[in-house]
């Protein structure tokens, strides 16, 4: 009876020792947790210039809702602002201003730009985006349908309030 006694007294020592050391073992971080350290370090919206112009005051230069197409704004933060343009329910564009103060290599695309968009320079990447570059903000038409081509990005651009957001300071 001693010898089952001993048994179990040692199985349950061996028990003890592998949960202490399975618990207490230092887990290598992934690189993931090494990310998540730096950014909670980092302050909150520190990337966004502290002088650039709030999302909610560019809403006022977006197109109005008109000839079948309606404007959904999804997102408005310091430095920028987006809507979605929808026709028959469907998103067929996302309209955008962005305060470039924070984003001067943003700006600098436009310097060798021919192209011009109501007197603006402007740059298309790729065949699904057309931009302008309006005193410090950028104006983007992005295409989500594949009927939405250039020559209606361009029409888009054109319906902003762009004389009074080239005022805006």
């Amino acid at each position: 009876m001693s010898l089952f006694r001993g048994r179990r007294l040692l199985a349950s020592l061996l028990l003890s020792v592998l949960l202490l050391t399975t618990a207490c073992a230092a887990k290598a971080p992934s690189r993931f947790d090494e990310v998540q350290q730096e950014s909670t370090k980092q302050k909150s919206g520190q990337a966004v210039a502290k002088k650039a112009t709030q999302g909610s005051e560019l809403n006022g230069f977006f197109p109005d809702s008109e000839d079948g197409y309606e404007r959904v704004y999804t997102q408005e933060k310091k430095g920028f602002a987006e809507a979605n343009l929808k026709k028959g329910g469907k998103v067929v564009a996302q309209l955008a201003i962005s305060d470039t103060t924070s984003t001067p290599t943003v700006a600098s695309k436009y310097a060798n730009s021919t192209k011009k968009i109501d007197g603006y320079p402007a740059v298309e990447l790729g065949k699904t985006q057309t931009s302008i570059l309006v005193g410090k903000y950028q104006v983007k038409v992005i295409s989500k349908d594949p009927l939405f081509n250039a020559s209606a990005r361009t029409d888009w651009i054109e319906k902003f309030d762009l004389e009074d957001l080239a005022k805006l300071k």
